[in-house]
């Protein structure tokens, strides 16, 4: 029975990585397993093509260090928060057994990020009801429910529950955004120009890590929201 630490989850296949890249490469350097589920091949993206976009993720979760990368197939822009995705999504959940789930901020420019949020966020409650009945290549599956979910923040700028350290891990993230080089700025594309496509979004990245970094004395952090108070059992477990 697979047993993950952290399930990484987003709408699109750089989500994850722009998000809580950092936050997940830290965490397997410290020997925690990690495995990386992309919602939709981010096909009406404005540039790249869905074979382009799952090469580049594949690429993205080997710098990651992940066990596993895999990808739901849901409709890009069209996806619903329904029986049907929500029932494919308490699978995986129930498969991979995650202590901790990340995915997609809460709401967000892109309707699909608020969407993706919502719909992660509910399977993994429903993914701990005994009624709920799912079978995974053939065998029923057991309850599960993750305990924590937390939510990366994404272009608008929401106020962080929880800031995790990136210093050390930073560069390696930000090597794994560029793997998704399709997305990005490259002077020579002849491909539509995007918000993420302009030359200074990355800058944006760094800067917005380096902001987070400075509340907890670190050179680069990264901002999360919760669902549920945090606790502690000694106080000098926070920085």
């Amino acid at each position: 029975m697979i047993q993950t630490d952290i399930l990484a989850m987003g709408a699109h296949p750089d989500d994850i990585e722009l998000g809580c890249g950092g936050t997940l490469i830290s965490h397997k350097m410290n020997g925690h397993s990690i495995v990386l589920v992309d919602l939709t091949y981010g096909e009406m993206g404005s540039r790249g093509n869905k074979e382009i976009r799952l090469q580049e993720a594949q690429t993205a979760a080997e710098i990651i260090g992940a066990t596993q990368r895999m990808n739901m197939g849901f409709g890009d822009a069209f996806f619903t928060i329904d029986e049907k995705h929500i029932r494919e999504l308490v699978r995986v959940i129930r498969h991979f057994r995650p202590r901790i789930v990340l995915c997609n901020a809460v709401s967000d420019r892109h309707p699909d990020h608020g969407r993706g949020s919502s719909l992660v966020s509910e399977a993994c409650y429903y993914a701990g009801l005994e009624k709920i009945s799912t079978q995974w290549t053939g065998s029923y599956q057991k309850p599960w429910r993750p305990d924590a979910v937390y939510h990366y923040i994404q272009y608008y700028d929401i106020n962080p529950d929880l800031l995790v350290d990136i210093s050390n891990t930073v560069d390696k993230k930000m090597a794994a955004v560029r793997a998704h080089a399709s997305q990005f700025y490259n002077p020579l594309s002849k491909e539509p120009e995007t918000i993420i496509s302009q030359p200074e979004f990355l800058e944006n990245i760094l800067a917005r890590s380096a902001y987070y970094g400075q509340y907890i004395g670190a050179a680069h952090a990264e901002g999360f929201t919760i669902e549920r108070t945090l606790g502690v059992k000694n106080l000098f477990h926070l920085l």
